[in-house]
Parts: structure tokens; sequence; C-alpha cells
């Protein structure tokens, strides 16, 4: 479980929504509020990262050549990503999860080797990501809310319950 971050993906109807909190911590204190933790990248993708900031911005750019080299294709370019996440020396070393999305399909990836693809409608990383899973299946049997307001939503929740997350949302969107 990664400490300082909490990733939400939500599916509903037509639209894909991610949601990420923005603290950063350093042992017990907070060093910073206002983190991008999701972000759209090329090919109508969006990505979620759990783990340091440093890694974040390798995997990043190296899950973006990927899909680069794939044409887009998540699940090939996911599957590549991992691959060299767990060979190259260097990337084996980061200790981080990511979620990845675009209009068919949400993918957890992780340096362990995993690519797994979500089968429900919303799915969550880091260690407040159990509280927004469970406020976002909630919301999703609940409400007939859009998947930006779910997503948003239950980040905030997140935020009320884990330590390591904070209410200053950054939430992406996709649709058709």
């Amino acid at each position: 479980m990664f400490k300082g971050t909490t990733v939400v993906c939500v599916r509903r109807d037509s639209r894909v929504a991610m949601a990420g909190d923005g603290q950063v911590t350093l042992g017990s204190q907070i060093v910073k509020t206002r983190a991008r933790k999701v972000r759209p990248l090329k090919w109508n993708v969006l990505a979620g990262f759990a783990g340091s900031t440093a890694d974040a911005m390798t995997l990043f750019e190296r899950f973006e050549r990927s899909l680069d080299a794939n044409k887009g294709d998540l699940l090939k370019a996911s599957v590549e990503l991992v691959k060299e996440w767990r060979t190259d020396r260097a990337l084996r070393r980061l200790e981080a999860m990511m979620l990845v999305a675009d209009l068919d399909r949400t993918l957890l990836l992780s340096g362990s080797g995993d690519v797994l693809e979500m089968e429900e409608q919303c799915a969550s990383i880091g260690s407040g990501s159990g509280y927004a899973l469970a406020a976002a299946r909630a919301f999703l049997e609940g409400t007939d809310w859009d998947a930006g307001s779910i997503a948003k939503r239950s980040l905030e929740i997140a935020s009320e319950i884990c330590i390591y997350t904070n209410s200053h949302v950054t939430l992406e969107e996709i649709a058709r």
C-alpha cells in the first residue's frame, strides 16, 4: 500500500473520470498540498499514479512513449511498460502503482508485473483507495450522478478518513 495518495477512476455512460488528491508527504510531514497525480495523456488516455514524485514523472513519460509506439493501444502499451518496469535495472526499483484508462477499459499497473483489467465501473489505488472505492460504488448504485461528480465526491470522502489524502482534487475526464 502506498502512503500519500489516492486516485479513483469512475466510468458511467460514455464518460470516464479520474481524480487524485494533492497531498505529498515526507515521513510524517505534509510537504505539498496541490500535486497533480492524475494527467491526461495523448491518445485520449488518463493516467493516475501512487508512489514518489520522481517515479511518477519517469513512468508517465515512459508510458506515453509506449502509447505512441503502440499507436494508442492501451493494453499493448501497458504490457510493454510493465515488461520494461520489471526488467530494467533502474525501473524495477520503483515502488509505485498506476491506473490508466481509455474509453474502453481501466487497467491497474504495478512494478511487480501486474496489468489488471478492472471489471467494475470504478477502481482506485493508493492509501485511501478502499474508502474512495467504497464511496464510488455506493454513488454508482444510489445516484444518477455523472462520472466526474462521483469521482470527485468519492475522493473528498476518502480525504475525510485517510490521513494521507487531502481534499484538493485534480479531476480529468474523457468522453465519446
